[in-house]
């Protein structure tokens, strides 16, 4: 049973309680899910592993990723091999029976290529022009993958909204590294060109540029609220799509950043060192110092905030202490004071991922699921 109501929020406080190239520019015509792209994912991951690079992964490199690996370990010898792990692994996409494209490739950079998948709804016709929901992961801009869309409760959203009639898009974009030249606006702008490829190419694809909705967590979550506020003509990337536009009709963000020029939105413990954990992300090791404020609003989704902004649904943990629940009333008082159109639901016991603190979450996962499916449908 859905939780879900829009919430008309009082102006001071409220809380809700419940190896073979791809061709660039070109849709793939198949499902790709055992194709070329399998080496490079299967590279790529590995790299991630194999943190010593002895050719060997070990429970001490990662105690978590070993758990779920551990079954490939075929001779027994407490690590998992190149080649045990390169024959057993499979790239994780959503189960359908209906029609994909899997690793569309959308954009070209220097550092690497950046590819899509799109999920099509059950019983789409050829000639239909259909919903998109944009999925963008989580990771703290510095790590996670597009494939995190056949995970977990994102799983259960979007085979849900595929039933529902959308078509579901999960983006891949460029990762901070420390050290590199990626910074969180690359991140954003990959993300829109995505958006804009998809316009591009919409009559192939069979999407409908004017319902395009936006769907991520943490640092997609902030993603999520950029795709949804900022404009399309804005914060372009590839000028081969730079022309192309599209319209965004509603977005949820679970536990995502509104903000990073107050430092008060985060933990008091944070503060201090506010800048030093946000500001690498953001800046460059170059960026003058007259330069970072403007920076730090340019990746702050609170100031593309409009009467005129298309709905967004902020679900956020009260006790986050990774993007704390002081975001989530910092942005209503912005749309109160605006009048936008945004919508609440405050997470009792829940920390960063929905993680239980102290006691059940309360609403519960399923709960969380569940609104955020009805809330897309609402807006259909």
């Amino acid at each position: 049973m859905s939780i879900f109501r829009e919430i008309k929020l009082n102006p001071l406080f409220v809380i809700l309680f419940i190896t073979f190239p791809l061709l660039k520019g070109v849709a793939q015509k198949d499902d790709q899910s055992n194709g070329a792209y399998l080496d490079i994912y299967i590279q790529k991951s590995w790299e991630k592993l194999d943190k010593n690079k002895d050719g060997q992964f070990s429970e001490s490199e990662n105690e978590r990723s070993w758990k779920k690996l551990k079954r490939f370990d075929v001779n027994i010898d407490n690590q998992v091999s190149f080649k045990e792990y390169a024959s057993k692994i499979q790239v994780p996409y959503l189960n359908t029976v209906e029609k994909r494209k899997l690793n569309v490739l959308y954009k070209t950079t220097k550092e690497q290529d950046l590819y899509l998948d799109i999920y099509y709804p059950k019983n789409a016709k050829e000639t239909d022009k259909l919903p998109v929901v944009i999925y963008t992961h989580g990771g703290g801009w510095t790590a996670g993958s597009r494939h995190g869309a056949a995970n977990a409760s994102f799983k259960t959203v979007h085979t849900a909204l595929l039933e529902k009639g959308f078509c579901v898009v999960s983006v891949s974009y460029r990762l901070w590294k420390n050290g590199g030249n990626i910074t969180m606006r690359d991140c954003v702008i990959d993300c829109k060109d995505a958006l804009r490829y998809l316009s591009k190419h919409n009559e192939t694809l069979g999407v409908d540029v004017n319902r395009f909705y936006s769907f991520g967590d943490s640092a997609g979550g902030q993603i999520s609220q950029m795709l949804l506020l900022s404009a399309p003509e804005t914060l372009k990337g590839d000028p081969d799509l730079a022309s192309y536009t599209y319209n965004m009709v509603a977005g949820v963000s679970w536990y995502g950043p509104c903000d990073f020029e107050k430092s008060d939105l985060f933990n008091h413990d944070d503060r201090a060192n506010f800048h030093d954990r946000f500001g690498p992300r953001i800046l460059m090791s170059d960026t003058k110092e007259r330069d970072k404020l403007g920076l730090y609003r340019e990746m702050s989704p609170i100031n593309y905030l409009t009467k005129n902004s298309a709905p967004l649904l902020m679900i956020q943990g009260d006790s986050d202490t990774t993007i704390p629940v002081k975001h989530a009333y910092y942005m209503h008082e912005k749309a109160t004071k605006v009048k936008a159109s945004l919508s609440v639901i405050i997470v009792k016991n829940a920390g960063h991922n929905w993680r239980k603190v102290g006691a059940d979450i309360d609403p519960t996962k399923e709960q969380i699921e569940q609104t955020t499916i009805d809330y897309f449908v609402s807006h259909l």
